[in-house]
């Protein structure tokens, strides 16, 4: 039979010494002061309290072993509430207690949470407790062990964030009114300068040569005013993430040919010439139509503005696939060097540009790369010295809509003039500025079949509606007494009135302004300064809208 070898000095002191270092290791975790570690039988007592528990909690381990369950140390309505919560998740009664603490645990599930301590002082504090089920070699439970540490320095660094975003929000929203308030207040003065300097321009006699010049003037200053106005209230809106955009199915070929009318009077008074590439069939693309229609217009004036005499401007249409279509903007200008290139989108950098002839406020190309980021597109330039620039935009393609009709084409007839001898039709304008509805008054009195009864606030407006049954009603929104919102959904809750379309037009243009007053039921909603053409066009909407729907007769004739 053979014998066991004898075990060598170096080998059983190895072994000793691993055992004393396990030792020294179990030793200081539990009795580390830094986390508690309370381990209980199968019933929730405690049978282990460590020092760190001692420390945190204030309770000695002879004044809770064998004595009390982890949870009457909790905070008992957070102990309710997390059985509650445990009931629904699992559709299972819990009672609360040590049984809603444990009850994950006890099925194998690991459990971490959140709970505040009571100290023996009556003291709190917030602490992580990580739970788990102790079991002995027969898979039979035996306690539950419960690892605590404290969180109060991380709970208090939450709410200086919390507290920091909180002031951080406020600051975006009180900057966002502020822009918004000097929006409608810059809007109103500047509705007057156009409106009646286009009138002017329009009307007869015809203007001097010399005066002529000077109207021009006038309006050039005061649509680039507006275009500076629009252009910080876009960008104040998309930084403090305040600007909202639909994403829905937006046909090409209805864009650019909205585009291309839009532009082309400027690059034919420019000497430039407009080739559009036509879509070898209809392509819809996942946008905000109104944004993407401020993007493509952006690129197109900047193509015509930075142009060489007698230049041309090519838009062109590729598909990129798998899934989406590139729009790029091809103009005969100087072309930019790679350091402009560099710096192109750069808020209120003009490139060197500022001392040329060409007016612009550097932010047109920042507001543009962020809405068509925000549209899920991209957008890039390419350009060579002395040859030209591209800019390009990708757009995401997606599924012609079931309600796809007829797409409008670039040669689509212009709306006509209201014809002659046609029906009067009476319009009611609610405005409380007298140069406002002078300036409506006198546009309105050019058109032969319309006639404008005014009111200089909204009582007197409702009052007005209910007695001429007008067709169409424009309204202000900044009223004095009821507000121009609240006129409206008055007009809409009287059945007397409530079949009249009402259109807003107003000097409050930011996004959000224009979106409520949609909501509210306005049947459209015009900005001030006032466009003659736009104008015309939602009132002869308007009156077609009315024409179809049936309301009260006229009781009297305006005094």
């Amino acid at each position: 039979m053979s014998e066991t070898p004898p075990r060598s000095d170096a080998a059983e002191t190895g072994r000793s010494n691993a055992l004393l270092k396990a030792g020294a290791l179990q030793s200081a975790i539990l009795n580390s002061p830094n986390f508690s570690i309370i381990a209980t039988d199968e019933k929730g007592i405690i049978q282990l309290f460590n020092v760190g528990a001692e420390r945190m909690l204030g309770y000695r381990a002879d004044e809770v072993i064998n004595r009390v369950r982890p949870s009457d140390m909790h905070d008992p309505m957070e102990v309710r509430a997390r059985a509650m919560a445990l009931s629904v998740e699992l559709d299972t009664p819990i009672a609360p207690g040590f049984e809603a603490l444990a009850f994950k645990a006890s099925r194998g599930i690991e459990d971490i949470y959140e709970l505040t301590y009571i100290c023996k002082d009556g003291s709190s504090f917030p602490a992580v407790i990580s739970i788990t089920a102790l079991r002995d070699d027969y898979g039979d439970l035996i306690g539950y062990l419960l690892i605590g540490t404290d969180n109060s320095v991380r709970k208090r660094g939450e709410l200086q964030l919390n507290d920091a975003m909180a002031a951080a929000d406020k600051a975006n929203r009180a900057k966002t009114d502020f822009i918004s308030s000097m929006s409608h207040e810059l809007r109103t003065p500047l509705n007057a300068i156009l409106g009646f300097a286009q009138l002017v321009e329009s009307g007869t006699p015809v203007p001097t040569p010399t005066q002529k010049r000077s109207i021009d003037q006038i309006l050039k200053a005061g649509w680039y005013l507006l275009e500076l106005i629009n252009e910080i209230l876009d960008l104040t809106l998309i930084e403090s993430g305040k600007l909202t955009l639909s994403g829905e199915p937006v046909s090409l070929i209805e864009v650019l040919a909205e585009c291309r009318a839009m532009v082309e009077p400027q690059a034919q008074q420019r000497g430039i010439a407009m080739v559009f590439t036509r879509l070898e069939q209809p392509r819809w693309v996942k946008a905000d139509r109104t944004r993407l229609k401020q993007v493509l217009i952006n690129l197109l004036f900047n193509a015509i503005k930075y142009n060489q005499p007698g230049g041309h401007v090519t838009v062109e249409c590729s598909l990129s696939p798998p899934d989406a279509i590139r729009i790029s903007v091809r103009d005969t200008g100087p072309g930019l060097t790679p350091e402009q290139l560099a710096q192109l989108f750069q808020p209120f950098n003009r490139l060197g540009q500022e001392s040329g002839g060409e007016e612009g406020t550097g932010i047109g190309l920042v507001v543009t790369q962020r809405l068509v980021h925000l549209m899920g597109g991209q957008i890039g330039v390419d350009s060579t010295p002395g040859v030209g620039s591209v800019f390009w935009v990708h757009m995401t393609l997606t599924a012609t809509p079931a309600f796809a009709g007829h797409e409008p084409g670039p040669t689509d007839a212009p709306r006509p003039d209201a014809p002659a001898g046609a029906p009067l039709h009476t319009l009611l304008y609610v405005e409380d500025n007298p140069a406002n509805l002078e300036l409506v008054e006198l546009i309105i009195g050019r058109r032969t079949d319309l006639r404008l009864l005014g009111a200089a606030d909204a009582s007197l407006g409702i009052e007005f509606a209910r007695v001429y049954q007008p067709e169409v009603i424009l309204m202000d929104i900044n009223l004095p007494g009821i507000s121009g919102i609240e006129a409206m959904k008055i007009l809409r809750a009287d059945p007397a009135t409530a079949h009249i379309p009402v259109i807003a037009l107003s000097a409050n243009a930011v996004p959000r302004d224009i979106q409520k007053g949609l909501d509210a039921g306005f049947f459209n909603y015009l900005t001030k300064p006032i466009k003659v053409s736009q104008l015309m066009d939602a009132l002869d909407a308007a009156l077609a809208f009315a024409q179809h729907t049936s309301g009260p007769a006229i009781q009297q004739e305006p005094a």
